[in-house]
């Protein structure tokens, strides 16, 4: 069976401080590049929000999703069952990025997601791709407002 690959990489110019997500989805032969910047976030919440945005880009949920990060974070948090602990828990001890979890356990639900740690900055070539569209949105103009982040650190 064949399988929808996503890469994605996140980007935060401080942290926190200005921040960018970048995307790559494949399937068939065809690729499809998404970014977007923020006047204030996180790293990790640009690299958790880099895999829901390609979550809610998919068009087919039939097939199973590999979605390769260079994030530890976001990659150990699905694969080893941290998210499913702190959902239980309600996230207690205030985890953070509460919203974002949220949102990508409600998404997750609609397609089978398997991710995949890759070394970043290294030699992957989509890997890289993604940094530099992260990084790009992150140093443009037309940055978004990560609602999340500053309603939760209103005096940053």
């Amino acid at each position: 069976m064949s399988h929808i690959t996503i890469y994605t990489d996140g980007s935060a110019r401080g942290n926190p401080g200005r921040g960018g997500y970048g995307v790559i989805m494949m399937f068939a032969g065809v690729a499809k590049e998404l970014s977007a910047g923020y006047r204030l976030t996180t790293n990790n919440r640009m690299e958790l929000l880099a895999v829901i945005t390609a979550l809610k880009a998919l068009k087919k949920h039939e097939l199973p999703v590999h979605i390769y990060s260079d994030s530890q974070y976001v990659v150990k948090a699905i694969e080893e069952g941290w998210l499913h602990n702190w959902i239980k828990t309600g996230f207690k001890g205030g985890k953070k990025n509460r919203d974002l979890w949220e949102e990508y356990y409600r998404l997750s639900k609609m397609v089978k997601v398997k991710m995949i740690w890759v070394k970043g900055h290294a030699t992957n070539p989509f890997n890289n791709r993604c940094d530099e569209l992260a990084t790009a949105a992150a140093d443009g103009g037309h940055l978004l407002v990560d609602e999340g982040y500053e309603k939760e650190n209103p005096f940053q």
